[in-house]
């Protein structure tokens, strides 16, 4: 039996959908903690702060704590302190981004020309200004840095366009990718996922919906992997995929049969 200390639990899709928990969730996260596997509820999304996976995840009767919770912004976060401390950064994003990037010591700018920083994510208010003005940040030679891949995310009926599609509309105009990705499954999201749990990866599972996020980075820092089929992936996504999870489960409530092989 392997003996695991620490969980990377993916959120949307994996626990919940939309605001609906999912079928087994609140047994399965109970049943982690009751074989004494500390869980690090790991989401992509960069829109909200770890308090609102608190409240989100009580309303299914997952009981959490804030610490408990890393986000892709959280990563993002970490990783311009290291890299780009104090600079000035033109956000392309929602409220909470920028209204954490500004505690941490950036100087959030609206002016592209003076940015040396375009953190891209996703943004529902997204227009042809703020493509716009990123192109001419990026014009200009500002690092360009995105919050996560997620080209789609889960929505209650339908998934919808995700950080992704942001970043590949500001890449198309600016002939650029990203320097840098954060959220899952980048190794920055990898190395800030064991740090937060205090483990290795051979004491690590990480659980999730996604084979291109959530099984990409367990393979990346050669965790063991369980892949639910409660969220965005289809059998034929997993036939075709190069990503190969180590168990594939019905839904998150099947954890135990991980646990007890």
């Amino acid at each position: 039996m392997a003996t695991y200390r620490g969980a990377v639990v993916d959120v949307d899709g994996t626990l919940v959908r939309g605001d609906d928990g999912l079928p087994g969730a609140a047994d399965a996260v109970r049943e982690l903690r009751e074989a004494g596997i500390t869980p690090l509820f790991f989401s992509n999304n960069p829109t909200r702060p770890p308090e609102h996976y608190v409240d989100r995840l009580a309303a299914s009767d997952i009981a959490i704590d804030a610490e408990e919770v890393l986000t892709s912004a959280l990563v993002t976060a970490e990783f311009l302190e290291a890299e780009h401390a104090g600079r000035d950064v033109f956000v392309v994003g929602e409220a909470y981004l920028g209204e954490l990037l500004e505690s941490r010591g950036f100087r959030v700018r609206d002016d592209p020309d003076v940015a040396d920083v375009v953190v891209a994510s996703i943004d529902r208010a997204f227009d042809y200004e703020a493509l716009t003005e990123a192109f001419w940040a990026l014009e200009d030679g500002a690092t360009f840095v995105g919050t996560d891949p997620d080209v789609t995310i889960p929505a209650r009926e339908r998934l919808v366009p995700g950080s992704g599609a942001i970043l590949n509309a500001i890449a198309g105009v600016a002939g650029r990718d990203p320097d840098h990705v954060l959220g899952k499954p980048s190794a920055d999201a990898g190395r800030a996922a064991l740090s937060h749990l205090g483990v290795s990866p051979e004491e690590c599972l990480v659980v999730g919906d996604r084979l291109d996020t959530d099984i990409a980075l367990g393979e990346r820092i050669g965790a063991t992997t369980a892949l639910v089929r409660s969220g965005v992936t289809t059998a034929a996504d997993l036939a075709e995929s190069t990503v190969t999870p180590d168990y594939v489960l019905d839904s998150v409530r099947e954890i135990g049969e991980v646990l007890a092989d």
